[in-house]
């Protein structure tokens, strides 16, 4: 089995996002916290993860990228308790099974997304109209020889059939400093 922690390749997510993830946590897309709120009134840090984070589910903080890990089934139940329980605590879920359902939900959610070799980086790019949130997902391939640690050492590959030419984070960087 295969599931998605977060990972850090730089600080940026720490500039990028209100709360950003802790590096390895457990993760899943995280779009259902923007359900209840209208995209045109979030201001930068908020459009930032409405627009490119993942969900950390022990922090309740946004990554950027999350990467494919192996998982035990006790990971998975770990991950729906934990996420069951924040669903209660942070948006107020009506009892345990109503989260626990939810939770369910958003890890299979989050597997389907494991289609791709352990150890590959998933991003994650959201755009919404008429009320809906659309997600668009791609997988980073490490360069030939490259390892983890530098943010630069990736390229893009396979069925990245809607780039987001107008995504660029050094500007949206640039943007959240001078507020």
């Amino acid at each position: 089995m295969k599931l998605l922690r977060t990972i850090a390749l730089d600080p940026s997510d720490t500039f990028v996002f209100d709360v950003p993830a802790e590096p390895g946590e457990w993760a899943v897309s995280g779009a259902f916290r923007f359900c209840d709120q209208d995209p045109a009134t979030l201001g930068g840090k908020a459009r930032a993860a409405l627009r490119g984070g993942f969900l950390g589910v022990q922090s309740w903080g946004w990554s950027t990228l999350v990467q494919i890990v192996p998982a035990t089934e006790a990971d998975r139940r770990t991950l729906v308790d934990l996420l069951a329980a924040q669903l209660i605590d942070r948006l107020g879920a009506p009892d345990i099974a109503t989260a626990r359902a939810a939770a369910e939900e958003e890890i299979v959610f989050a597997q389907s997304l494991c289609t791709h070799p352990i150890s590959s980086l998933i991003a994650v790019h959201r755009t919404t109209a008429h009320g809906e949130i659309r997600e668009t997902f791609r997988r980073l391939q490490l360069r030939e020889g490259q390892g983890h640690g530098r943010a630069f050492s990736f390229m893009e590959i396979e069925n990245d059939a809607e780039p987001d030419g107008d995504l660029n984070l050094v500007d949206l960087s640039r943007e959240l400093r001078r507020r």
